[in-house]
C-alpha cells in the first residue's frame, strides 16, 4: 500500500524536473542561436519481491514477481535542429546554415581564458576592428578554431574604418581583398558537447573538432528553435501529470487513514 506513495512522489518530482526544462526553453525562446532541450522518462530498475517466513514452503523465501518503484529522469537531450533566420542588415551579425559552431576565446571571471563554442552570431566590431560577442569575448578565425589556438593573432580583425563583406565560406573582404576568415567548426560526436551557460558550449574531454561544411549568412541571426506553442502545450501536460500524482498520494493517504483508524480499531 505504501509503495503507491513512492510512485506518486517520484512521478511528481519527475514532472517538476520536466517543468524546469520547459520553463528554461520558454525563457530562451528569444535567445539567438539557442537550442531547446527535452527530457525523457525512465522507470526505476525493477526490484525482485519475495515472501519471507512463509510456513507453507518450509520458511524458504518465495518469488512473487518484480515491482517498479516509480519513474525517474532517463535523459536530458538537446535538439540541434536549425532555427529560422532573422534579418538585421547589420554586417557584423552572422548566422550559421548547417552544422557547426563559432569558436570564441572566452575569458572567465577568474581571468582564465579558454575556447567555447556558440551558435550566437550577434557580434560587434570594436574600435580596433576585432569581432567580439555581447560579453566582450573575441571571435576566432578559421586557423584558431580548427587548431584550438586562442592567441591574439587568431582573433578575427578588420579595418574598423572601412566596410567589409563576408561570403558563405566565411571569407572577409575589404577593398576586394581577403583579410581573414570566420572560424566555424563542427564536433564529430555531439555527445561530447556540454552546455556551459551564457549561450556557450564546452567540448568535453574526448571530443574531436572537425571541419564544418556549414555556410555563413551575413546580416542576419539564427533564432532559437523553440516553438512557444509546443512548449505551452507541454507545460499544460506536465501540470496535469503533476496533479495526477497529487491525487494518487491523497488517495493513498485516505486509504491508510481508514486502515489505521477504522480497520485497526476492529
Amino acid at each position: 500500500m505504501v509503495k503507491g506513495l513512492y510512485t506518486g512522489y517520484t512521478g511528481m518530482v519527475n514532472e517538476q524536473k520536466r517543468m524546469d526544462v520547459v520553463a528554461n526553453n520558454l525563457a530562451n525562446a528569444a535567445t539567438t542561436g539557442y537550442k531547446k532541450e527535452g527530457m525523457v522518462n525512465q522507470s526505476f530498475d525493477h526490484e525482485l519481491a519475495i515472501k519471507i517466513k512463509d510456513t507453507s514452503t518450509g520458511r524458504l523465501p518465495q518469488r512473487i514477481g518484480a515491482i517498479s518503484l516509480g519513474v525517474k529522469v532517463g535523459e536530458t537531450y538537446t535538439n540541434w535542429d536549425q532555427g529560422s533566420y532573422q534579418l538585421t542588415d547589420n554586417p557584423a551579425d552572422l548566422a550559421i546554415s548547417g552544422n557547426g559552431f563559432f569558436a570564441i576565446s572566452f575569458t572567465g571571471k577568474d581571468g582564465a581564458t579558454s575556447i567555447k563554442y556558440t551558435r550566437d552570431g550577434a557580434f560587434t566590431v570594436d574600435n580596433q576592428g576585432y569581432f567580439r560577442t555581447s560579453d566582450g569575448d573575441y571571435l576566432l578565425d578559421q586557423n584558431g578554431a580548427m587548431n584550438s589556438d586562442n592567441n591574439l593573432a587568431n582573433f578575427v580583425r578588420v579595418n574598423p574604418n572601412q566596410e567589409f563583406s563576408i561570403n558563405q565560406q566565411g571569407y572577409i573582404f575589404q577593398n576586394e581583398q581577403i583579410v581573414g576568415q570566420i572560424g566555424v567548426v563542427d564536433v564529430a560526436d555531439y555527445n561530447y558537447i556540454s552546455k556551459y551557460g551564457e549561450n556557450l558550449y564546452d567540448l568535453v574531454e574526448g571530443g574531436q573538432i572537425v571541419a564544418s561544411d556549414a555556410s555563413i549568412e551575413q546580416g542576419c541571426l539564427e533564432a532559437s528553435n523553440v516553438n512557444v506553442i509546443d512548449e505551452m502545450v507541454q507545460m499544460i501536460t506536465v501540470a496535469r501529470a503533476y496533479e495526477a500524482g497529487q491525487k494518487v498520494i491523497q488517495t493513498e493517504d485516505s486509504t491508510l487513514d481508514k486502515a489505521v483508524n477504522s480497520v485497526g480499531r476492529v
